[in-house]
């Protein structure tokens, strides 16, 4: 009988090596052998060991098609021995006929836990309909019939994307586990943060702050520069207006081509601002005028906060462009929907307090709408659905499959609100762009360097897609395709036409945007709207996450004491800063874009798509490594090396 070589390779995280006993059976056109026994004198498999076994089967299965890799505890007597639950992780197998043939590569990078198996297919990326062995056939339904199971949906909050039901995942061997590396940083960052600010006897302090300078003791424990940046000149307005563009939520700053009916700003309000020889019309038709506009919190309910009700408002922030490389600056602010008396607009030229007091409520309705929606919904939900989508609907062998102050009330009721209007171009960031008119604003990095790792992801995946897919008809007739792409739109967007969301893909240009979507969205999309959390969130009153009193009526009311009144209680401040630092900071063990540790593919042409991929990433970060060094306060959230492959915390 034929012998084979099985070579094996070993994870080398912590734990991946195993004491239990390994054997493969090589399944053939003609049959499967027993288990195959894979054995030397002493211990096997640890952690990052590559290892050659030989074996011999019983029998000629023919041209192999797939191994079946066992797992068994040494002790079979005894159920309650230690390696029972003795998790190993494969990396992958190699099996090389000894008379010569080619080696098969079998790609696994998966855990398997106590007694079990798993069966791998050799490592070449097929689509469904270039699979016609049936034994092949039928492996792709079985694992996708599997994980259908394994990775439920369910319904946590109407209105919201639907999401893993985890109580089908529960006893599963899942072959997913989260970085131990990743979970211990996470637990003793938090601990550590939490633990200092409990001795300063800041945690449980329900009282308000008696000072801005007091305030400073929150973050004393986690400088960094952009945090001492942020200090020096939040009360700015050209800071005020540069986060538009670059702070935590540089997403919904568009051109005003005319001003709403409800924000009743005149030519006298903004004359200070605007110089002589000018008038909103007229830069409304420069094109110098940009709005930001949060009506989506109108009605929202609030918050309860030690005992005291907390409040909201929706306002509308009007920016001006000034001529050449000038800065955005703010020209008027009202703070809310409905003008009139009580909602008076309030502008540079007011008193100190008055015009602080009003971009600091703009700069609580941006946490509002970034938390909840920027990131929560678009930065998390949304690509969860991409993921539990991937596994139930892409088998492993698909080339796809390898590419790639408001409280939980108020928090719903905005992502209900916002699912309404969420729509397939504000995925896509070239379409997005050009949507909100901001094209040829200047000192826009988020734009400039989204659009640079947009147009590095696409070429990646225009290459990927042009090895798999010959055609638009490969495209339409690949059924695991548009299944995924189908789930999508009904589980994730609850079958809204009106998103613009794709039901099904009829071409390869259409296939190439809606990959590089998915893909930018759970790596670039994420680390520029989460990355800088802390950053800018460490002084609170530049990002207060929520107030205690209503938002002024007037004019000419507002104090230092008063405005610290209105700033969140200290115990809340220390809350949500911890927690703003945990989630802005990547708990180690990063991968970043581009970094395909997991080796799914083993061709050629993949591989060298790969290869330019990452050196186009490399030639981006020095770009913007370099700009960075002429800038005060650099803008890094979008340097590759900064991005990780995907949602990671």
């Amino acid at each position: 009988m034929a012998k084979f070589r099985v070579r094996v390779s070993t994870g080398e995280a912590l734990g991946a090596g195993t004491w239990d006993k390994i054997s493969v059976s090589i399944v053939g056109t003609r049959g499967e052998t027993p288990p195959l026994p894979l054995d030397h004198l002493g211990k096997e498999f640890n952690a990052g060991a590559e290892e050659d076994f030989e074996v011999t089967p019983p029998q000629d299965v023919g041209r192999v098609l797939l191994v079946r890799v066992h797992k068994a505890p040494l002790a079979r007597s005894r159920p309650l021995a230690p390696s029972a639950g003795d998790a190993w992780f494969c990396r992958w197998l190699q099996l090389t006929p000894l008379h010569g043939a080619a080696s098969l590569c079998f790609p696994c990078y998966q855990w398997l836990e106590g007694e079990g198996s798993l069966l791998l297919r050799e490592g070449t990326a097929k689509i469904s309909w270039e699979d016609h062995h049936p034994t092949l056939q039928q492996q792709r339904r079985e694992e996708l019939q599997a994980r259908r199971e394994a990775y439920g949906w369910k319904t946590y909050i109407p209105g919201w994307p639907r999401c893993l039901n985890e109580e089908t995942v529960k006893n599963l061997n899942l072959n997913i586990k989260y970085s131990v590396a990743k979970n211990t940083t996470f637990y003793l960052r938090g601990g550590s943060a939490l633990a200092e600010l409990k001795l300063k006897g800041l945690l449980d302090h329900k009282g308000l702050w008696k000072s801005l300078q007091e305030m400073r003791r929150v973050f004393n424990f986690r400088k960094t520069p952009a945090v001492e940046y942020v200090f020096e000149h939040w009360q700015e307005d050209t800071f005020f207006a540069y986060q538009f563009l670059n702070g935590l939520n540089p997403v919904l700053i568009r051109r005003c081509h005319y001003l709403p009916k409800n924000f009743p700003v005149t030519d006298a309000m903004v004359a200070p601002v605007l110089g002589p020889g000018t008038s909103l019309q007229a830069e409304l038709e420069k094109g110098s005028l940009f709005l930001v506009d949060y009506s989506l919190l109108a009605g929202v309910r609030t918050n309860v906060i030690n005992g005291r009700p907390q409040f909201s408002t929706a306002p509308m922030t009007l920016l001006y462009q000034r001529p050449g490389r000038g800065p955005l600056l703010p020209l008027a602010i009202q703070l809310s929907q409905t003008p009139g008396p009580n909602s008076p607009i309030f502008l540079p030229s007011d008193d100190k307090w008055d015009w602080l007091l009003a971009k600091t409520w703009v700069r609580n309705a941006e946490f509002s709408i970034h938390e909840a929606l920027t990131h929560l919904l678009q930065a998390h939900l949304v690509p969860e659905v991409f993921a539990l989508a991937t596994l139930r609907q892409l088998p492993h062998c698909h080339p796809l499959f390898k590419s790639t102050g408001l409280g939980i009330g108020g928090f719903s009721e905005l992502i209900q609100k916002n699912m309404e209007q969420l729509n397939y171009s504000v995925l896509c960031l070239p379409d997005d762009i050009r949507a909100r008119g901001v094209e040829d604003i200047p000192d826009y990095y988020y734009r400039d360097d989204g659009m640079q790792i947009w147009g590095a992801v696409e070429r990646f995946v225009s290459e990927m897609i042009d090895i798999y897919y010959p055609s638009d008809e490969s495209v339409r007739n690949d059924s695991e395709l548009q299944a995924w792409v189908w789930e999508i739109f009904s589980e994730g967007f609850l079958g809204r036409e009106s998103s613009g969301l794709p039901s099904t893909l009829g071409t390869r240009e259409a296939l190439i945007q809606y990959v590089t979507m998915v893909i930018f969205n759970c790596s670039a999309k994420h680390s520029a709207v989460s990355a800088g959390q802390y950053d800018f969130g460490a002084w609170m009153p530049n990002l207060p996450p929520t107030m205690q009193l209503p938002p002024p009526t007037s004019k000419g009311q507002a104090r230092l004491e008063g405005f610290l009144a209105t700033l969140p209680p200290v115990n809340a401040t220390c809350d949500v800063v911890t927690a703003l630092w945990l989630l802005s900071k990547e708990p180690g063990d990063r991968r970043p874009l581009g970094t395909y540790p997991d080796e799914h593919f083993i061709e050629e042409a993949p591989r060298r798509s790969i290869t330019a991929f990452q050196s186009r990433l490399a030639e981006i970060s020095r770009d913007i490594q370099e700009r960075n060094r002429g800038l005060a306060l650099p803008y890094p959230y979008l340097d590759p090396p900064l991005i990780e492959n995907s949602v990671s915390i």
